[in-house]
């Protein structure tokens, strides 16, 4: 995604902007409108966690696994996934649209004592000033941008050899939009209303495609499913709604 001040880029959409910036305060409570990004968070950071231990060929029982990897974190939010990838020792920069999104991540890390750098920049203003990155997470992000090609070549530039790359997004189905939309928004009521278009959820298909048509080569993959009466989600080899796939890009 990109940030307010430059809404005129292809990927931004100024409705997702501002829905977000409405629930900027939100981020660091748990059991407030946005828990289920909470105990999401939990999952995907063991994923990633043991994902890129077991690819790198690093010890996961140590203190500070991710320790020299330079991690992306974009569409950052309030900084949930950021600092958890901190606390592993990866050197993170943060990147989100929402001004106020940045604000909070950063008044949060700096009460926790972390170290952590978030700016308020697009994924297309990174790549256009040559950042280079480790590791890139693009985590519940793509169903929210305008151009999905556009976007994930302008994630793709930055990765660098023999790097990785996440992604984490809704699968476009029927089975989907009764889950992630008439379930999670309006019966169970998990998240607000207008979270999700369906028509912007993306297969994964369409995703490897576009690793594929960028040189990247797929290297794991996971569903994920959520029982919203007790709060519990847990990995699954059914990728029917919620999934996660890891890409890497070969080494030079």
């Amino acid at each position: 995604m990109a940030s307010p001040n430059v809404a005129q880029d292809s990927t931004v959409d100024p409705e997702e902007v501002a829905r977000y910036r409405a629930l900027a305060e939100m981020w660091w409570q748990p059991d407030g409108r946005l828990w289920p990004l909470h105990v999401l968070n939990r999952l995907r950071t063991e994923y990633i966690r043991e994902a890129l231990c077991h690819s790198l060929g690093r010890d996961r029982q140590a203190d500070k696994p991710l320790a020299g990897l330079r991690l992306l974190d974009i569409g950052c939010g309030g900084g949930l996934l950021s600092e958890a990838m901190a606390r592993e020792g990866a050197d993170v920069l943060g990147v989100d649209v929402v001004d106020r999104n940045i604000a909070v991540a950063r008044q949060h890390a700096a009460d926790q004592g972390l170290t952590v750098t978030y700016e308020l920049h697009t994924a297309e203003e990174l790549a256009e000033r040559g950042e280079t990155f480790d590791v890139i997470l693009n985590m519940e992000v793509v169903e929210h941008v305008a151009n999905f090609s556009s976007f994930m070549r302008s994630v793709h530039r930055m990765l660098r050899p023999g790097g990785h790359t996440f992604v984490a997004t809704i699968n476009r189905n029927p089975i989907s939009w009764l889950v992630a939309i008439v379930g999670a928004e309006y019966l169970f009521r998990i998240l607000p209303r207008g979270t999700h278009q369906w028509r912007r959820f993306v297969t994964p298909a369409e995703t490897r495609a576009l690793f594929s048509r960028d040189g990247l080569e797929e290297v794991g993959r996971t569903g994920v499913k959520v029982n919203p009466l007790n709060r519990k989600m847990w990995l699954s080899r059914s990728m029917s709604v919620n999934y996660m796939l890891q890409a890497r890009r070969p080494s030079a």
